[in-house]
């Protein structure tokens, strides 16, 4: 109960600057009053509640699992196994990120008003559903190749500026109407699902391989689930 009502201060804490800046635009430099002020209060305090029980349940769920998986993979010795999980990893929290789901639904309505796709429900239904499972695969690529970079110890700065290089590349031959959905597609990969299981499982592995540093090679797998889908999704917008 303690740990809880801790979380609990925090998470308001964490809120206050927010709730403080929003006041004060709102009183002071609009000088309005607060609209359905009551809804909002309570509002703000399904807010506190569900961020508290939400970081409690990293803390107590995601964050071991990804771990302990991370060094049962290790201790196996397959990297077969270990790959194959990294990659259906990313793959599974991808495709059921709630941020990616509305920017493909967000894409492919757009999509259909400016023609690019049949304005019928079946149609954007597809794109939508093209667009989350390209960028569900290049999660899940990316993941593996972070993976693999731990197990090898290969500089993470030397593939991140490749990536980006290639994504500069592309960005001069992609479709204009992709370019702005394959970049946002970028940051709503890592999201409430994918950051917390990847970040326990690359600072697990790391643990648990001998001359490897958690702190160096164990952070590093979000870079490359947020670059790898700028990457693929130009490349689908080509395609389309």
């Amino acid at each position: 109960m303690g740990a809880f009502l801790k979380s609990l201060l925090e998470s308001v804490r964490d809120l206050l600057p927010i709730v403080i800046v929003i006041a004060f635009f709102q009183l002071v430099v609009l000088r309005q009053p607060i609209p359905d002020f009551l809804d909002i209060l309570l509002g703000i305090l399904f807010v506190v509640l569900g961020l508290t029980l939400f970081v409690r349940g990293l803390e107590m769920g995601l964050f071991p699992i990804g771990e302990s998986m991370a060094y049962a993979f290790a201790r196996k010795g397959s990297l077969f196994w270990l790959l194959g999980f990294a990659f259906a990893l990313g793959f599974g929290t991808t495709i059921a990120e709630p941020a990616l789901i509305a920017v493909a639904d967000e894409a492919a309505a757009v999509a259909a008003l400016d023609g690019m796709i049949e304005d019928v429900p079946q149609a954007r239904e597809d794109y939508a559903f093209g667009l989350r499972l390209t960028v569900a695969l290049s999660v899940g690529l990316a993941i593996l190749l972070g993976v693999l970079r731990i197990i090898r110890g290969w500089p993470i700065q030397y593939l991140i500026i490749g990536g980006y290089v290639g994504i500069i590349i592309m960005t001069a031959f992609a479709p204009e109407e992709i370019i702005g959905i394959a970049y946002d597609s970028g940051g709503v990969t890592t999201s409430t699902i994918t950051v917390p299981l990847v970040t326990a499982l690359g600072v697990g592995l790391a643990s648990s391989i001998k001359g490897r540093n958690p702190m160096v090679d164990g952070f590093g797998l979000i870079a490359f689930a947020s670059l790898t889908p700028m990457i693929f999704v130009m490349a689908y917008g080509m395609v389309i």
